[in-house]
């Protein structure tokens, strides 16, 4: 196990288990906003936040033409240091790009604690994945949620 997950961190991107390095194959999307409710047949997509250099698996939602992923298990030192590219994307500047298939898409990360998205995430999230996620557990923290905004 340790030899697979010292390999995987030199991979473009991640596997299903383990984190990958950073991507290096794939097309960087050029043009308009995409219409992303493509991804509602995506279970996951591939992240890769610039900070950290490396890039994992995760659940992506769409909702009122927007994209967001959630981090769960926020709410103790553990979970934080389990979901560490959450803290460097909420911390730092939030660079980071989504790789969907062939295509990388550059985005920037910007959590966000309240407002009427939230609502999207929440119904998108119980709906699509279907998870226990709801209000209380974003505002006590333990559950982080970004928006996944166009970069510059």
């Amino acid at each position: 196990m340790i030899t697979l997950w010292l390999d995987a961190r030199g991979d473009d991107g991640p596997s299903v288990i383990f984190r990958g390095g950073v991507f290096t194959s794939g097309e960087i999307y050029q043009g308009p906003e995409p219409d992303w409710s493509f991804t509602d047949d995506i279970r996951l997509v591939e992240l890769q936040l610039d900070a950290t250099q490396d890039s994992r698996t995760t659940f992506i939602i769409e909702s009122n033409g927007r994209i967001f992923v959630t981090s769960d298990y926020m709410g103790t030192e553990l979970g934080r240091m389990w979901k560490k590219w959450a803290v460097e994307a909420a911390q730092g500047d939030g660079a980071a790009e989504i790789r969907i298939g062939n295509t990388r898409y550059l985005r920037t990360m910007r959590r966000i604690t309240e407002g009427l998205e939230l609502d999207w995430v929440i119904e998108k999230k119980r709906t699509k994945y279907r998870s226990l996620i709801n209000h209380e557990l974003i505002a006590s923290g333990e559950v982080w949620v970004f928006e996944f905004e166009p970069r510059g």
